[in-house]
């Protein structure tokens, strides 16, 4: 029996809180009722969807903005809110996979991203913290530091205004070299988008919170409009549909499911003893690590966060925090950790965003996913690119960005790999036997336990209640596993998660685990 709170041992607090949630105030708005007419239905309240309908509303279109929860909740609310087209090591893959001219326009388009964010700040003056940074991508080994040197062989053969530095200004953290991006810039993300959405209100926007977008989509033959149905009953009649969620919430034939893999990756914000020198920091290896300056009550905080790991594997989820709260100390002492926080994003085969129609012959449904962590300005590129095609039919990078490419390398590669994965998380979860018996949790901790001789989950909340569900994902039926840093069920298959009383916090599951109230019920 395990007594111990990892939480409680150290300095992470001990529920996770997104520093940008607690530190704006957003709107509440209604759900869904009935039957209502738009121009567009734009599904997905983060960047993409709510940066999309501020720039249709603009063009003097009818919008209705439809979020599952509450805007802002979900990745965009808990991201770390760099805006960059430095994504990591990307640009020589690129320049391998797709050639000089595609990758110089992935860049392009990211770059604009960044512009238009910071033009748009300023006109209409929304103070979101807004501060221009450089960029750096480094190398603290000798592995990594091979791979830097081929990003910045790229960065040259492309002619990316990148330079190479050997030493950073913050002291410690590399001394092998990295790659410096000027003019690149961080924000506040939910001050931002509060004053897009604001403005968005202004020229008539409609918002419905707690509104679950089904994946009954339907056609009416008479006017070609689109109808969407909400889980609840309400109905949404377009002219254009735009997905703007993670998994698209209907697949159109695209497969989406198995073209796309979910990432989770760990945030805190610290209070150092040593001063930050400012710049925004990332390493090249495969062992992220991220570090930008924020503001916190008129003080300057760290954000540090890294530790990606597929979605419901690897180690106890706590321990990723953990490994940031010893990175943080080492490199810059910690006084304190305010707040700590996860986010979940997902990748495509080729690692650029899905931006378009989700098929060729569904032109009207439009998709914008994958933006692979980088989605502050992969989701304005995004709302470019869709608000372009809704008024006039074209963008010059849908070609890149189309949801219906395929790359033979290294997208059958990575489609296999990935598909291969889910196939054993699928197998090895219902061949886990569970040992546990609920009654061995203590307050505050979960764990798959043997009910009846059954496989459930349990989790004892604080005041000692027990919560029993089915582990059974309603996705594609995988076995979630217990996330302990965030205390929520996660499946190891297409990263959908769940609360520990089985509310649905993430899809592609549109449905909630089962809840097993009393143990008699698994009998």
């Amino acid at each position: 029996m395990n007594n111990i709170d990892p939480v409680a041992a150290s300095r992470l607090p001990q529920l996770p809180e997104s520093l940008w949630r607690a530190t704006s105030s957003l709107p509440s708005f209604p759900s869904l009722k009935g039957t209502i007419k738009a121009d567009v239905a734009v599904v997905g309240g983060g960047i993409a969807g709510i940066t999309s309908a501020y720039l249709l509303c603009k063009n003097g279109l009818k919008v209705a903005l439809l979020e599952a929860g509450k805007l802002l909740d979900g990745t965009t609310g808990h991201t770390t809110a760099k805006v960059t087209a430095q994504h990591g090591a990307i640009y020589d893959k690129l320049l391998q996979h797709l050639g000089k001219e595609q990758a110089k326009q992935y860049f392009d388009a990211n770059d604009e991203a960044l512009k238009w964010i910071q033009n748009t700040a300023a006109s209409l003056g929304i103070e979101c913290g807004l501060t221009s940074e450089d960029a750096y991508l480094y190398a603290d080994n000798e592995a990594d530091l091979e791979l830097l040197q081929k990003e910045w062989k790229a960065y040259q053969q492309i002619g990316l205004p990148g330079e190479w530095v050997d030493k950073l200004p913050l002291d410690g953290l590399s001394e092998r070299g990295a790659i410096k991006l000027p003019g690149q810039a961080r924000f506040h993300p939910l001050l931002y988008l509060k004053g897009l959405l604001d403005e968005a209100l202004k020229l008539g926007l409609t918002v419905y919170e707690n509104t679950v977008v089904t994946e009954k989509v339907e056609e009416n033959k008479q006017d070609g409009r689109i109808m969407l149905h909400s889980a609840a009953g309400g109905t949404v009649s377009c002219s254009w549909a735009v997905s703007a969620t993670h998994f698209p919430f209907t697949d159109g034939g695209g497969l989406f499911f198995s073209r796309l893999h979910a990432q989770r990756s760990y945030v805190l914000a610290v209070e150092s003893e040593q001063p930050f020198p400012g710049g925004m920091y990332l390493s090249a290896g495969a062992t992220v690590r991220s570090l930008r300056a924020a503001e916190l009550d008129g003080r300057p905080v760290v954000i540090v966060g890294g530790e990606n790991h597929k979605t419901g594997q690897g180690a106890p989820m706590i321990q990723h925090y953990e490994a940031l709260e010893q990175f943080a100390d080492s490199l810059l002492g910690v006084k304190h950790i305010p707040y700590r926080w996860s986010a979940q994003d997902l990748t495509t085969l080729d690692e650029m965003p899905y931006i378009g129609p989700v098929r060729d012959k569904y032109p009207n449904m439009l998709i914008a996913t994958g933006f692979n962590k980088w989605g502050m300005t992969g989701g304005t590129l995004a709302a470019l690119i869709i608000s372009d095609l809704v008024n006039t039919g074209q963008n010059k990078h849908l070609e890149l960005f189309k949801p219906a490419r395929f790359h033979a390398d290294p997208s059958i590669k990575t489609f296999v790999k990935e598909n291969l994965n889910v196939a054993g998380q699928l197998i090895s979860g219902k061949l886990e036997s569970p040992t546990r018996l609920p009654d061995s949790l203590e307050p505050g901790e979960g764990a798959v336990v043997k009910v009846a001789g059954k496989r459930a989950g349990g989790y004892r909340d604080p005041q000692g209640k027990l919560h029993l569900v089915d582990t059974t994902c309603t996705h594609m039926g995988c076995e979630c596993r217990w996330n302990s840093g965030d205390l929520s069920w996660d499946c190891p298959c297409h990263g959908s998660r769940f609360g520990y009383d089985g509310a649905v916090l993430e899809g592609p599951a549109e449905k909630p685990l089962k809840k097993l109230t009393v143990e008699q019920e698994l009998q």
